[in-house]
């Protein structure tokens, strides 16, 4: 039998149509020669989800978002349908939350937690989880963020002020020059210890050397005999300062009695007298004579 070159024609092209939705359903991550199973979540709020979205379990791709609608007969709701791998078993207590992304877009995340031995079906509802997402808790600080931001904002004027005021650069600069001193000063200082530093320290050695040689010739002198001898003279001392004090001994009485002191007084007194006399008549008590002695 021979086939027309219409009929040919008709069947590339039909094989063409399927090629053409087979790969347009490849490349949007769709199975297509797998049997995935379906389940329908349902959401008060699709926030922005849509079709063909990756379905995340506890951060790992287990399918995609097979459709995105509103339940007309259920008003306030969405449906959603996701087809998973079919070895899969959702836990009746997982939790399952539609997260939006911070720079837009929406990831449907399933925290699949409790049980597999009770789990749902495939073909169930599962209701989704309404909590508030990452971009709505943001929302809720912003009331509590715009009095710091606005503090901020004086806080940054108050900055800007104070880098153009001159007195800034002045700080900056006397910052600079003390830096500088002190870098040398530091050079110095370690030319100095470098110099100076092995000879102090060849002093100090020397000293505690010198120190030990004192110790060790302490160590070796007599001390006991040496205070004993200390202690002799010391008694000898007050025995002799107790005979002085005593009036009836040699030494008090010489020291005690004035009559000594009187004696020598006067003697001192008639010495001065008779010195005095001597200057003043020395005829009186020299005679000289050259012929002799003359007769009276």
């Amino acid at each position: 039998m021979k086939i027309s070159k219409e009929a040919k024609i008709g069947l590339m092209g039909t094989i063409a149509l399927i090629v053409l939705f087979f790969g347009i359903n490849f490349l949007k991550g769709m199975s297509i020669f797998s049997n995935d199973a379906v389940y329908y979540l349902q959401f008060k709020n699709a926030k922005g989800l849509t079709k063909n979205s990756t379905v995340f379990a506890d951060g790992f791709d287990i399918g995609r978002v097979s459709d995105v609608r509103y339940d007309y007969m259920n008003p306030g709701k969405v449906i959603v349908e996701i087809s998973v791998d079919r070895s899969l078993r959702i836990p009746k207590a997982c939790k399952v939350a539609l997260d939006e992304a911070m720079l837009g877009g929406c990831t449907l995340n399933m925290h699949l937690t409790g049980s597999v031995e009770d789990a749902y079906a495939e073909g169930d509802t599962i209701i989704g989880d309404e909590s508030n997402g990452l971009m709505e808790k943001a929302s809720a600080m912003i009331p509590q963020v715009e009095p710091i931001l606005a503090k901020m904002d004086s806080l940054l004027a108050a900055l800007n002020r104070i880098a153009a005021d001159p007195a800034l650069a002045q700080i900056l600069h006397n910052a600079e020059e003390l830096t500088a001193n002190l870098n040398q000063s530091s050079i110095q200082l370690n030319k100095l210890l470098a110099k100076d530093m092995p000879q102090m320290a060849k002093t100090f050695n020397q000293a505690g050397e010198n120190i030990v040689t004192l110790t060790n010739n302490l160590n070796q002198l007599d001390l006991q005999t040496t205070l004993n001898g200390i202690t002799a003279t010391v008694n000898n001392v007050n025995n002799m300062i107790a005979q002085m004090q005593n009036p009836q001994g040699t030494l008090g009485k010489f020291m005690n009695d004035p009559t000594l002191y009187n004696n020598l007084s006067e003697t001192a007194n008639s010495a001065n007298e008779l010195m005095k006399d001597l200057k003043a008549r020395p005829k009186r008590y020299v005679h000289f004579s050259v012929f002799g002695k003359k007769e009276e």
